[in-house]
């Protein structure tokens, strides 16, 4: 996000921090192009035939987040942190209503740099979901380097940012994490994670 949006962002979100809803209309069209490239990396994700289109899923998450309590808004990648966990929210919400993938297969979730993982049909997008909140009971640091970059499409840079914490922490913690991960959803550990 250029550095004039980004701070027009983030004195908008300091008042709405305030109260005043107003500001949620005005700073949407500030990020409105940054929530559609968030939504269409986590659109093309999903299985094919799905229904929800990206700007579906922005303006879903815009209402949800419109509709929710005061929010106290520490900078604007808080804000796009926020809006990235409710879009995941919906889809895993679609996810789960859908039973998607009933009659066999797998689902492919590619986690970066070539990683992926083999997901079980009954679980999919929600087995991840469900294992990054058990990886977030162990180290919810960790879940959350991995929700930043893998949902939200954050860099190390940014995601180092946001949590206050050195980029090669965040690198660690990102290889941990994706290992983890893989070992859990591929169910290759005999051994409780």
């Amino acid at each position: 996000m250029r550095d004039k949006v980004s701070h027009q962002a983030a004195d908008l979100l300091v008042d709405w921090s305030k109260g005043d809803e107003s500001t949620l209309k005005q700073l949407m069209p500030l990020v409105y192009d940054e929530l559609c490239g968030m939504a269409r990396h986590y659109m093309n994700k999903q299985p094919l035939g799905h229904t929800l289109q990206a700007t579906g899923l922005v303006h879903e998450a815009y209402l949800k987040l419109a509709a929710g309590k005061d929010q106290q808004w520490q900078n604007c990648e808080h804000f796009l942190g926020v809006m990235a966990k409710t879009m995941r929210h919906i889809l895993v919400d679609v996810a789960r209503s859908k039973n998607a993938l009933k009659n066999g297969g797998r689902e492919i979730i590619e986690l970066s740099n070539g990683a992926a993982i083999s997901v079980e049909p009954s679980g999919d997008f929600a087995a991840l979901y469900e294992a990054l909140n058990h990886l977030a009971v162990l180290d919810n640091r960790k879940s959350r380097v991995v929700r930043m970059k893998f949902f939200a499409g954050l860099d190390v840079d940014e995601i180092a940012g946001v949590l206050k914490i050195s980029p090669l922490t965040v690198k660690r913690d990102w290889q941990f994490a994706r290992t983890w991960l893989l070992r859990k959803l591929t169910k290759t550990d005999s051994s409780p994670l």
